[in-house]
Formats: structure tokens, C-alpha cells, sequence
């Protein structure tokens, strides 16, 4: 008796529901296949966008396997640089502490002249009926406010020694801004105002200098974190180098056990193979000579005339060709070679989940692997 196909004797029920099962397990095996290439080719255009950014910054930027060897080098320098950092940053941290002490000392002599008293406490507004006078200053400002914004604990005190010299100016100028030219207070905060300067000036070039430090210190901070993030991508394409490898050898033991339940290639199976490999384009012809090279080193699929044998080849070669040209046929609309397993229709198989797209990006790879191995000697 024989099935609906014509083609194989009919199987035993519970056999066809072993190979039903084998079928659905192998497309569940060829699925996730397709996820974790999905994953690897986000990740991977991640680390080309990366590189690709960098290499307009810096066009010497390495490649290949010479990206991962440097910042391997570099890694053990960066962790270095980044404790010299901290340290540099610590001591950053003390000479602007001495920087605001030295400034303290301004301070001190400032107020304790004589006519310093007006500007000692914020402007009793209330109390001298200055009804206008957050109409004219927009943001008051006094020496106690100075002194306790310099004694914070709590971070919101001053960061850098511009920042209280900025208050103090502001201190002056409000009171000239509020009183006319003849006022006392005027006169005073002006007067005040000069003697502060000369004093600034004798403590800017020590700012200046801590300032162009710091500067320094933040370029090189970038190009440590440019290293960081460097050595993070390269890690990163390493580590999916090692993981592509393992799902290239998972494809190979799965694609083993699909062969292993495939029948024999008949000579008619030979023959429409044969007339099939005719209907492909020269780009695909190429890739199906790739996939027999692999097995047959021996074999020249870039000669100027190539001669193939469907007799000679393995029954593994002509069932990989059989799967690379049922596909190809399929994505082009064209009528596909008829594949019969021990009942396990691989034509299912390939299409499952409307997963062609990647499966063809899979021969694709096969066939440049191919390529690579066919320029071994045997």
C-alpha cells in the first residue's frame, strides 16, 4: 500500500509519530538557532556602530584580531590610569582647598574694615522701608551668606574659588547698583570692591594654574573612558566570535542528525538535482559549488569550467544541495525540488515560521565557510 505521495511505501503509525516528533524537534532546534543569531547580530551591530563612530575620530583605529591584542594591553594601563586618577583627583581636591583657604584670608581682611559693616548681614529691607529694592537686585547677597555657604557639609557649598569670588563682587555691585553715585554706600561698596580686586589678582595665577590642571586631568579622564568603552567592545566581539563558533558547531551536529533520517538519493533525485542547479542564478550556482568544495577538497568551484558529477558526490553533499537549492527556488518563486525524508517533509522543515530569510543568510555563511576550507590542503 502506499501513501498519498506515491513516493515511499507507507510507514507504520507509530514510526510516523517518532518522525513527526523528530520533524517538530528539529524545527524547534532550527528556531532557536534563528533567536540566537538574531541576539549575536544586535550585539554585533553594536560593536560596528561603536568602531564606526571611533574610526571617524580617530582614522588610524586598528581592526580585526589587532583591535582585541591592543586593548588587551591597554586594559592593564587603564586600570592604572584610573587609580592615578583618583589619586589626582584627591589631591585636585586639596590644593582647591588650599586655594579657598588662601581666599579666606582676602575675605577676612575685607571684612574687618571699617567700612565693611553695611554688607555684613542681608539688607534689612523691611526695616529701612527699601520697598523697591528686590524690584532692582535680583539675587541679594552678604558676607555671613558667603561664610556659611563656605562652611557646608552638606554639598551645596562652594565648588571652586570663582564661585565665592563671583558673591563677593556681587555683594559691592548690588549696593552701587541700589545707591546713587553720592550715596555712602555707594562710595564704600566701591571702594571696598577695588581693594578686593588687587587682592584677587595676587591669588588668580595660582587659579589659572589649578584651572589649566584640571583641565589636563579631564582630557585624559575622556581618554580613559574612551579606553574603557574600547576595551568593553572589544571584549564584547570577542566574546561573540566564541559564541558564533559554538552555534556554527551546533548547526553542524544538528544538520548531521537531519541526514541521518534522510533516505538514500535515487538516481532520479540525482537527475532533477542536476536540471535544478540550471535554474540558479550565478551568484547561487557559486554558493551550491562552495557547499560541495567543503566536502571535497579536491574540488576547484572557481575553474574557468567546472564539471560536476552528481554520482560521485557523497549522499551528505547531495542532501545539503538539495535543502540550498529547495530554497533557493522557494524565495524565488519558482517550483522547488521535491524532498522526501523517511516522512519528515524538510520542505517544512526549511519553511518554518517564515524563518527563510535567515536560513538563507545561513547557506550564505556556509557557503563563505565553504570557500575559506576549499583553499585547504586536503
Amino acid at each position: 500500500m502506499e501513501n498519498l505521495n506515491g513516493l515511499v511505501p507507507d510507514i507504520p503509525i507509530q514510526e510516523q509519530k517518532d518522525n513527526a516528533t523528530a520533524s517538530e524537534n528539529f524545527g524547534r532546534s532550527v528556531d532557536e538557532m534563528v533567536g540566537k543569531v538574531d541576539q549575536i547580530e544586535q550585539r554585533l551591530n553594536e560593536v560596528e556602530h561603536f568602531y564606526s563612530n571611533t574610526s571617524k575620530k580617530q582614522s588610524n583605529t586598528p581592526r580585526g584580531g589587532s583591535i582585541l591584542k591592543d586593548k588587551e594591553k591597554q586594559m592593564s594601563s587603564f586600570r592604572r590610569r584610573q587609580q592615578d586618577a583618583s589619586r589626582r583627583e584627591a589631591a585636585g581636591s586639596r590644593r582647591m582647598q588650599e586655594l579657598m583657604r588662601q581666599f579666606g584670608t582676602i575675605l577676612r581682611q575685607i571684612t574687618q574694615h571699617k567700612w565693611a559693616e553695611p554688607f555684613m548681614e542681608p539688607v534689612d529691607v523691611k526695616g529701612l522701608g527699601l520697598h523697591d529694592y528686590f524690584e532692582v537686585i535680583e539675587k541679594p547677597m552678604d558676607f555671613s551668606t558667603i561664610k556659611n555657604k563656605m562652611e557646608a557639609k552638606d554639598g551645596s557649598g562652594y565648588k571652586h574659588v570663582r564661585e565665592i569670588c563671583a558673591d563677593v563682587r556681587l555683594i559691592f555691585k548690588n549696593a552701587m547698583k541700589y545707591n546713587e553715585e553720592r550715596d555712602d554706600v555707594h562710595v564704600m561698596a566701591k571702594t571696598l570692591l577695588g581693594k578686593f580686586e588687587e587682592k584677587w589678582l595676587q591669588l588668580l595665577p595660582k587659579v589659572d594654574e589649578e584651572e589649566k590642571r584640571r583641565k589636563e586631568e579631564e582630557a585624559e579622564a575622556q581618554q580613559d573612558m574612551q579606553l574603557a568603552q574600547e576595551a568593553a567592545h572589544a571584549k564584547m566581539a570577542k566574546d561573540l566570535t566564541i559564541e558564533l563558533d559554538e552555534v556554527d558547531m551546533q548547526l553542524e551536529e544538528l544538520r548531521d542528525l537531519v541526514l541521518q533520517k534522510c533516505r538514500k538519493i535515487s538516481t532520479e533525485d540525482r537527475k532533477q538535482l542536476g536540471n535544478a542547479l540550471t535554474k540558479l542564478s550565478p551568484d547561487d550556482l557559486n554558493k551550491a559549488l562552495l557547499i560541495v568544495a567543503q566536502n571535497d577538497p579536491t574540488f576547484q568551484p572557481t575553474a574557468t569550467e567546472v564539471e560536476l558529477d552528481m554520482n560521485a558526490q557523497s549522499e551528505s553533499t547531495l542532501w545539503k544541495l538539495k535543502f540550498f537549492v529547495q530554497d533557493v527556488l522557494h524565495t524565488q518563486g519558482k517550483s522547488p525540488v521535491s524532498v522526501k525524508t523517511n516522512n519528515i517533509n524538510t520542505s517544512n522543515l526549511l519553511n518554518n515560521n517564515n524563518n527563510n530569510k535567515r536560513r538563507r543568510e545561513f547557506y550564505d555563511a556556509l557557503a563563505k565557510s565553504s570557500q575559506k576550507k576549499s583553499k585547504k590542503p586536503s
